[in-house]
């Protein structure tokens, strides 16, 4: 068999490894890959930064009856199971706008064939917009350019030289 039939642009053909790396390269490189790393990434960052929050939580100077009568044991597996919601939640949070931010980024990128700003201040009004879509049109319309602002200036400081 003639190697120049095979692969008409005359380079050689790609080794075991290298077809490998490209498969891998193309995987990671899909919406849905993107999609779920990025709300993978937000759950774990959401869980870290609502533990770190809720640790600032102040309760007020007044303890309730049924507090004074918890032991300190009580109390702090009463603390740590209200860290452990709220970590949770927050965590919930950050993994839904990472993902949906992402998935929807990635989806224009991919129809527009292009990498722009643009592209940051679609997804960021398509997140911001879904995200605020049940308090009524105008909180739509604010979570959309307000989302699509932030979006595009942190692309922007993000690609400049």
């Amino acid at each position: 068999m003639n190697p120049q039939a095979a692969n008409p642009v005359g380079r050689p053909p790609l080794s075991d490894q290298e077809r490998q790396i490209q498969i891998i390269h193309g995987v990671m490189e899909s919406c849905p890959f993107k999609f779920a790393t990025s709300g993978v990434i937000g759950f774990g960052l959401g869980a870290a930064f609502g533990l770190f929050m809720s640790s600032f939580e102040y309760a007020g100077p007044t303890m309730t009856d049924e507090m004074v009568k918890q032991t300190t044991k009580q109390q702090m597996k009463s603390a740590l199971k209200d860290m452990g919601t709220r970590s949770y939640s927050m965590a919930k949070n950050f993994a839904v706008v990472g993902a949906i931010y992402s998935g929807t980024e990635c989806c224009i990128e991919s129809y527009r064939a292009k990498n722009d700003l643009y592209n940051s201040a679609a997804a960021g009004c398509i997140t911001g917009g879904l995200l605020a879509h049940r308090s009524g049109p105008q909180s739509a319309a604010l979570g959309c350019a307000g989302f699509a602002a932030f979006s595009t200036a942190i692309d922007w400081y993000m690609k400049r030289d």
